[in-house]
């Protein structure tokens, strides 16, 4: 899977134009337990930077941000359910939601392994 990411520690997957975004495994492990998420409306449109909702953890409660211009075309129920997913599984059965790619060029401005690498100190 080819993997972008943003410097605000989610990782985005593209297949055709659609974007899968999750939160990276190192903040799922420097957040602490998620214990609840908000997420955003499923259909509503977004453009890169916007809040689109939150997480909360144990220890403290982060803005959710969107990589990248577009319209949410789903949002992962299982994460709303079982929250502590994100921290299990965060590259596969915790990915947050789906965006359709509005600005496929703004794909250009995500990180790839080795800069995200460099960003987290790796």
């Amino acid at each position: 899977m080819d993997l972008r990411y943003s410097k605000e520690h989610e990782w985005i997957a593209v297949d055709g134009d659609i974007a899968t975004i999750g939160v990276t495994e190192y903040a799922a492990g420097e957040m602490g337990d998620v214990v609840f998420l908000e997420l955003p409306e499923d259909g509503s449109d977004v453009s890169q930077g916007d809040p689109v909702g939150t997480i909360e953890t144990v220890k403290s409660v982060e803005d959710l941000y969107c990589p990248l211009t577009g319209e949410i075309t789903e949002i992962n129920e299982g994460v709303l359910d079982t929250p502590e997913l994100v921290n299990q599984d965060p590259l596969e059965d915790g990915w947050l939601f789906k965006v359709k790619l509005g600005n496929p060029s703004e794909l250009d401005s995500l990180l790839d392994a080795a800069g995200y690498n460099e960003l987290i100190g790796g």
